[in-house]
Protein backbone atom coordinates (compact mmCIF):
# COMPACT_ATOMS: atom_id res chain seq x y z
CA UNK A 1 0.00 0.00 0.00
CA UNK A 2 1.33 3.55 -0.89
CA UNK A 3 2.24 5.97 1.64
CA UNK A 4 -0.48 8.34 0.44
CA UNK A 5 -3.01 5.52 0.37
CA UNK A 6 -2.10 4.88 4.29
CA UNK A 7 -3.25 8.67 5.14
CA UNK A 8 -6.77 8.15 3.25
CA UNK A 9 -7.65 5.09 5.10
CA UNK A 10 -6.44 6.10 8.38
CA UNK A 11 -8.41 9.52 7.82
CA UNK A 12 -11.60 8.55 5.74
CA UNK A 13 -11.83 5.06 7.99
CA UNK A 14 -11.35 7.35 11.34
CA UNK A 15 -14.42 9.57 10.46
CA UNK A 16 -16.79 7.03 12.03
CA UNK A 17 -14.58 7.02 15.31
CA UNK A 18 -14.99 10.81 15.24
CA UNK A 19 -18.64 10.57 14.93
CA UNK A 20 -19.21 7.99 17.15
CA UNK A 21 -17.70 10.24 19.85
CA UNK A 22 -19.89 13.39 19.06
CA UNK A 23 -19.41 14.14 22.97
CA UNK A 24 -16.54 15.24 22.54
CA UNK A 25 -15.75 18.98 21.33
CA UNK A 26 -13.28 18.24 18.65
CA UNK A 27 -16.56 16.07 16.80
CA UNK A 28 -19.04 18.15 17.68
CA UNK A 29 -18.84 19.79 13.84
CA UNK A 30 -18.99 16.61 12.83
CA UNK A 31 -21.79 15.28 14.65
CA UNK A 32 -23.92 18.19 14.25
CA UNK A 33 -23.98 17.35 10.18
CA UNK A 34 -24.53 13.98 9.89
CA UNK A 35 -24.96 14.44 6.39
CA UNK A 36 -21.00 14.17 5.81
CA UNK A 37 -21.24 10.80 7.66
CA UNK A 38 -20.48 7.93 5.63
CA UNK A 39 -21.51 4.18 5.98
CA UNK A 40 -18.71 1.82 6.70
CA UNK A 41 -19.59 0.19 3.10
CA UNK A 42 -18.73 4.01 1.50
CA UNK A 43 -15.44 4.21 3.64
CA UNK A 44 -14.29 0.60 2.72
CA UNK A 45 -15.30 1.35 -0.96
CA UNK A 46 -13.22 5.05 -0.91
CA UNK A 47 -10.46 3.41 0.51
CA UNK A 48 -10.26 0.79 -1.93
CA UNK A 49 -10.27 3.09 -4.42
CA UNK A 50 -13.14 2.24 -7.01
CA UNK A 51 -15.03 5.68 -5.67
CA UNK A 52 -13.78 8.65 -3.91
CA UNK A 53 -14.84 9.64 -0.56
CA UNK A 54 -18.00 12.23 -0.25
CA UNK A 55 -18.00 14.55 2.46
CA UNK A 56 -15.56 13.05 5.22
CA UNK A 57 -14.66 16.05 7.85
CA UNK A 58 -10.95 15.55 7.70
CA UNK A 59 -10.21 19.14 9.67
CA UNK A 60 -12.30 17.01 12.51
CA UNK A 61 -11.31 13.71 12.29
CA UNK A 62 -7.54 14.84 12.18
CA UNK A 63 -9.26 17.11 15.51
CA UNK A 64 -10.51 14.68 17.33
CA UNK A 65 -7.19 11.97 16.63
CA UNK A 66 -5.17 15.00 18.40
CA UNK A 67 -7.44 15.10 21.41
CA UNK A 68 -6.70 11.63 22.31
CA UNK A 69 -2.82 12.10 21.93
CA UNK A 70 -0.84 11.99 24.17
CA UNK A 71 1.80 14.39 22.15
CA UNK A 72 1.19 18.01 21.37
CA UNK A 73 1.47 17.59 17.29
CA UNK A 74 1.12 20.35 15.01
CA UNK A 75 -0.91 18.36 12.08
CA UNK A 76 -2.43 21.47 10.66
CA UNK A 77 1.57 22.81 9.43
CA UNK A 78 3.30 19.61 9.84
CA UNK A 79 3.55 16.54 7.43
CA UNK A 80 6.12 14.86 10.42
CA UNK A 81 3.12 15.79 12.94
CA UNK A 82 0.62 14.31 10.29
CA UNK A 83 2.16 11.58 9.68
CA UNK A 84 2.57 10.75 13.58
CA UNK A 85 -1.16 11.62 14.21
CA UNK A 86 -2.27 8.94 11.70
CA UNK A 87 0.49 6.58 13.52
CA UNK A 88 2.64 6.37 10.04
CA UNK A 89 6.34 6.37 9.56
CA UNK A 90 7.62 10.00 9.68
CA UNK A 91 10.73 9.40 8.59
CA UNK A 92 12.72 11.12 5.81
CA UNK A 93 12.70 8.13 4.02
CA UNK A 94 8.93 8.00 4.40
CA UNK A 95 8.57 11.49 3.45
CA UNK A 96 10.79 11.16 0.06
CA UNK A 97 8.88 8.30 -1.00
CA UNK A 98 5.61 10.14 -0.60
CA UNK A 99 7.02 13.19 -2.38
CA UNK A 100 8.02 10.70 -5.23
CA UNK A 101 4.45 9.20 -5.00
CA UNK A 102 2.79 12.76 -4.74
CA UNK A 103 5.40 13.55 -7.76
CA UNK A 104 7.71 16.22 -6.15
CA UNK A 105 9.74 18.26 -8.15
CA UNK A 106 12.11 19.93 -6.15
CA UNK A 107 15.02 18.88 -4.39
CA UNK A 108 14.39 15.98 -2.41
CA UNK A 109 17.74 16.93 0.25
CA UNK A 110 15.93 20.42 0.92
CA UNK A 111 13.88 18.86 3.82
CA UNK A 112 12.17 21.61 5.17
CA UNK A 113 10.66 23.17 1.60
CA UNK A 114 9.93 19.29 0.42
CA UNK A 115 7.94 19.16 3.80
CA UNK A 116 6.09 22.14 3.62
CA UNK A 117 5.34 21.00 -0.50
CA UNK A 118 3.98 17.46 1.29
CA UNK A 119 1.88 19.13 3.39
CA UNK A 120 0.12 21.58 1.31
CA UNK A 121 -0.12 18.21 -1.67
CA UNK A 122 -1.60 16.31 0.73
CA UNK A 123 -4.37 18.41 1.94
CA UNK A 124 -5.00 19.16 -1.57
CA UNK A 125 -5.23 15.17 -2.70
CA UNK A 126 -7.53 14.82 0.46
CA UNK A 127 -9.89 17.51 -0.87
CA UNK A 128 -9.73 16.09 -4.63
CA UNK A 129 -10.79 12.83 -3.11
CA UNK A 130 -13.71 13.95 -1.67
CA UNK A 131 -12.39 14.93 1.89
CA UNK A 132 -13.67 18.16 2.96
CA UNK A 133 -10.51 19.89 3.83
CA UNK A 134 -11.00 23.90 4.61
CA UNK A 135 -8.88 26.45 2.31
CA UNK A 136 -6.40 27.50 4.92
CA UNK A 137 -5.25 23.83 4.80
CA UNK A 138 -4.89 23.19 1.36
CA UNK A 139 -3.07 26.52 1.19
Amino acid sequence: MSIFSSIMSKIFGGSEAAAANADAPAASSTAAAPSVQPSSSTVDAGVAGSTPQQGVDVEGVLTSLASKSPQQLNWRTSIVDLMKLLDLDSSLNARKELASELHYSGDMNDSASMNIWLHKQVMQKLAENGGKVPDELKS
